[in-house]
């Protein structure tokens, strides 16, 4: 039979056929080969015994978290309690994208924000939008924005995954945790990688990208998974040029003018090795 991992504790994974759930275990070949099946899978499996057979071809994977065939992540992103933390919205952003997967960025806490504190948030949403990427901050807007796709949630802990999940379908009861004052960061809740089938939108809620990081990826692939430092390279006088201190550089430009954010270039240098810009 054929269907889709939905659910990963230790060795025993969840395949879904039309509704129905079976419990399944990998085939030896698997660690032989060393493959490991994923949350998001597609996978032959054999009815009588419950032996994953064999793994369909990826449209895409992730590491940590390890989950396949994901059309969209939403990066849910605190912006109080824990602070919002910039460089690591901008890494997980360049990283999803050189996936494969469309990211879209989620503000939460927003009502915990003073006025001013307001207007200065609202300003990296506008930016983030301008450049291009998909920004929703009501469980509303992000259902129009993920209907009838996969979806993985991902973000720092405490930020809100599963009080959004939670929002988005009652019915789940995703276990939720208070911030630890001491460290200003939330309690991991949720232990497991799991996907959810809410009304044909197939959600991922996992522990989280804690140990996320640019495996594989040389300083050329992070520029081109960062819009603004991609979009406005042909503007550049060098086509391989890294935005640092090139003769003719585009990207420097707009920083000094104010048009590409400090901190998205800052990141950026930092992502790749290099000094702060100041």
């Amino acid at each position: 039979m054929k269907g889709r991992i939905i659910k990963n504790v230790s060795n025993d994974y969840t395949v879904d056929v039309n509704g129905k759930l079976y419990i399944c275990k990998p085939r030896g070949k698997f660690r032989i080969n060393n493959i490991t099946p994923l949350v998001g899978d597609i996978v032959d499996f054999s009815e009588i015994d419950n032996y994953i057979i064999d793994i369909l071809p990826r449209k895409n994977e992730l590491i940590r978290p390890s989950v396949a065939n994901i059309d969209i992540a939403v990066i849910v992103t605190s912006v109080k309690k824990p602070d919002f933390d910039t460089y690591l919205l901008d890494k997980t952003l360049t990283i999803i994208s050189y996936n494969n997967i469309n990211p879209i960025i989620y503000f939460t806490k927003l009502d915990l924000l003073t006025n001013i504190e307001l207007i200065n948030i609202e300003q990296y949403i506008n930016y983030y939008r301008d450049i291009g990427y998909e920004v929703a901050t009501t469980p509303n807007e992000l259902l129009t924005l993920i209907k009838n796709k996969t979806v993985v949630f991902t973000g720092q802990s405490g930020a809100g995954k599963s009080t959004l999940l939670n929002k988005i379908n009652p019915h789940l009861e995703l276990k939720t945790d208070e911030i630890s004052e001491a460290l200003g960061r939330g309690k991991h809740t949720t232990r497991h990688t799991e996907l959810y089938n809410i009304e044909n939108t197939f959600i991922v809620d996992t522990p989280g990208f804690s140990k996320i990081d640019f495996f594989g990826m040389t300083d050329i692939e992070i520029r081109d998974n960062m819009k603004e430092m991609f979009d406005n390279l042909e503007f550049c006088k060098y086509t391989d040029c890294k935005h640092i201190k090139e003769d003719g550089c585009r990207i420097i430009e707009l920083v000094k003018s104010g048009k590409i954010l400090t901190s998205r270039y800052n990141n950026y240098r930092s992502f790749i090795g290099k000094w702060y810009y100041d």
